[in-house]
């Protein structure tokens, strides 16, 4: 059973690298290879979001979180649909202005200001390798569970798995591999939901079988309203600011096409909150003592479907890790070429060498964030941390830029470093974390009224919207032309 299991994911692998290749042949420059040549149409868009969005956490860790705590398995779900809806509503406008990065997107709202975007960038590459790690384990530790490879094999087997496609044929194989990754995790959930509820005697009888704090609204009761709110925000935020979305919106065709794919991303995501939730709460009413919460959806998947559609469920669960994996790793090289280099270099690539230089940045991102991912698992938990530090910050330099015209760099610097230091504070802490869960509400708020303050006792900047384009345009042209 194990080894045939492991035999169908390497088939589906094999077959993901294989189409990745084919649908990227005839990706010729650095802007294909990095952002689908700007030209994705509206099916793509939304087929690489939706797989995106349903990542490791809000998938197979939900099913876990439903296990323990009932409908707050939800909400992971409400978060994430949250902060799309609010993604395409507020920012699917930037499209116009042709950026490449999320940092050269917050440095053109303080006049193109290179030290806020060298800083982002670094923050950004370091947070992707966290999620890249994250990805990488979670993956790994299911796949370990259900076929008896070592956890360093398993770890391997995925890393290796989303890469090989990845660095072949860069964004549009991403792109085209979540789609239809897309499908089959859709498929498998609500497969694996129909039968759940079916098993577990409908719905009614798996709210019954729940503990009675569970049974409260989003299991607030259970969780505490504040961890409840903690948890929305700091997946809303998330979702909100992630570089691999921002993506999405950089690489799309026009405004319009980026917004029906993100509110219908936004509505399908809605719809999916309750599955996990379902399957959770329904593997609890039918085994309460399962050993660890987190295997609940495989323990499902295996008791309750026969081998062939165990193994799809399975695979779509393990698909929401690969496909959002290839999507942080293209991110973080696009921040790698586009921004770091520059700094490192003093120059832009050349035109000829960003495919193979992001090939190369490609191999040494994975690389570092499977090292993380072998080396320890406090390493990971402690950059997830992290990323809470740096989305607070991040999403505070983003709604200022976008909406506010008087915020300037020093604003920005310190909405970074503040949500930085009022993070770790919360994190080393314990009472601290143990009253709020998470760091994002005491980081998004100091750093926003920091920020506030520093921006109005600091100078207004010289440089308008226009100037800063010019500049940010100038540094881009340099990467077209040898």
């Amino acid at each position: 059973m194990k080894w045939q299991l492991l035999m169908a994911f390497l088939g589906y692998l094999i077959f993901m690298i294989w189409f990745g290749w084919w649908v990227s042949r005839n990706s010729k420059t650095g802007d294909d290879f990095l952002l689908g040549g700007r030209n994705l149409p509206f099916f793509l868009t939304l087929g690489t979001t939706v797989a995106t969005m349903v990542g490791t956490g809000s998938s197979m860790g939900a099913v876990g979180f439903a296990y323990s705590n009932g409908w707050a398995g939800m909400i992971y779900g409400l978060g994430g649909a949250c902060g799309i809806l609010l993604l395409a509503k507020l920012f699917a406008p930037v499209r116009k202005y042709e950026f490449m990065t999320m940092s050269e997107e917050v440095s053109f709202y303080v006049g193109a200001n290179p030290l806020v975007k060298n800083t982002i960038a670094i923050f950004i590459f370091v947070a992707s390798i966290g999620w890249l790690g994250a990805h990488i384990l979670g993956g790994g530790m299911y796949l370990a569970w259900l076929t008896g490879l070592s956890p360093l094999s398993a770890k391997l087997f995925i890393a290796l798995g989303f890469s090989i496609y990845v660095v072949i044929g860069g964004y549009v194989a991403v792109v085209w591999t979540d789609s239809i990754q897309a499908l089959v995790l859709f498929i498998g959930f609500f497969l694996m939901a129909g039968v759940a509820l079916y098993q577990a005697d409908g719905l009614a009888a798996i709210n019954e079988a729940q503990p009675l704090l569970n049974q409260s609204f989003l299991s607030l009761d259970k969780i505490g309203v504040v961890h409840g709110v903690s948890l929305f925000f700091a997946v809303l935020i998330g979702v909100l600011v992630a570089p691999s979305f921002r993506q999405r919106i950089y690489s799309g065709k026009h405004v319009k096409s980026i917004r029906q794919s993100f509110y219908l991303s936004g509505g399908l995501y809605l719809l999916f909150a309750i599955v996990p939730a379902i399957i959770g709460m329904a593997a609890y009413k039918l085994n309460p003592s399962l050993e660890n919460s987190a295997f609940s959806f495989p323990y499902m998947a295996f008791e309750l479907l026969p081998f062939g559609l165990a193994a799809l469920v399975i695979i779509a669960g393990l698909s929401a890790t690969i496909s959002s994996a290839s999507s942080d790793a293209i991110a973080a090289v696009s921040v790698l070429i586009r921004d770091i280099y520059i700094l490192v270099f003093k120059r832009m690539p050349h035109a000829s060498e960003v495919i193979m230089l992001s090939r190369i940045g490609l191999v040494l991102t994975i690389g570092i964030a499977l090292l993380l991912a072998l080396l320890t698992n406090d390493v990971i938990g402690y950059i997830t941390n992290m990323i809470a530090t740096l989305m607070s910050g991040l999403c505070v330099c983003v709604l200022l830029g976008h909406f506010w015209p008087r915020f300037n760099w020093q604003g920005a610097m310190t909405a970074l470093f503040v949500s930085f230091i009022v993070s770790m504070a919360v994190i080393l802490i314990p009472s601290w974390q143990a009253y709020w869960s998470n760091p994002i509400i005491p980081a998004t708020t100091a750093s926003m009224l920091l920020s506030v303050f520093v921006t109005l006792i600091t100078p207004k900047q010289t440089c308008d919207s226009e100037q800063a384009l010019a500049i940010l345009n100038a540094q881009r042209e340099a990467m077209h032309h040898d």
